[in-house]
């Protein structure tokens, strides 16, 4: 059995809200950076906070190949 599925609505408790986007943050950051190392893909990844923080993932290709 596996997990409901969940209905995306705002989060009204700031709190809360603030907790859910610390954790989902921190997955798709380290979402990106798997990717990247698994398939030697370029990943950019930019996300703002509720207050304007800027958070960011890039990475460059390991092989330096010219097209």
């Amino acid at each position: 059995m596996g997990r409901g599925r969940v209905q995306l609505k705002r989060i009204e408790n700031k709190i809360s809200r603030q907790v859910t986007f610390s954790k989902r943050r921190t997955g798709l950051l380290k979402k990106a950076h798997e990717i990247s190392v698994l398939c030697d893909a370029d990943v950019a990844l930019i996300v703002f906070s509720t207050k304007g923080k800027l958070f960011e993932y890039s990475t460059h290709s390991r092989s330096s190949s010219v097209l």
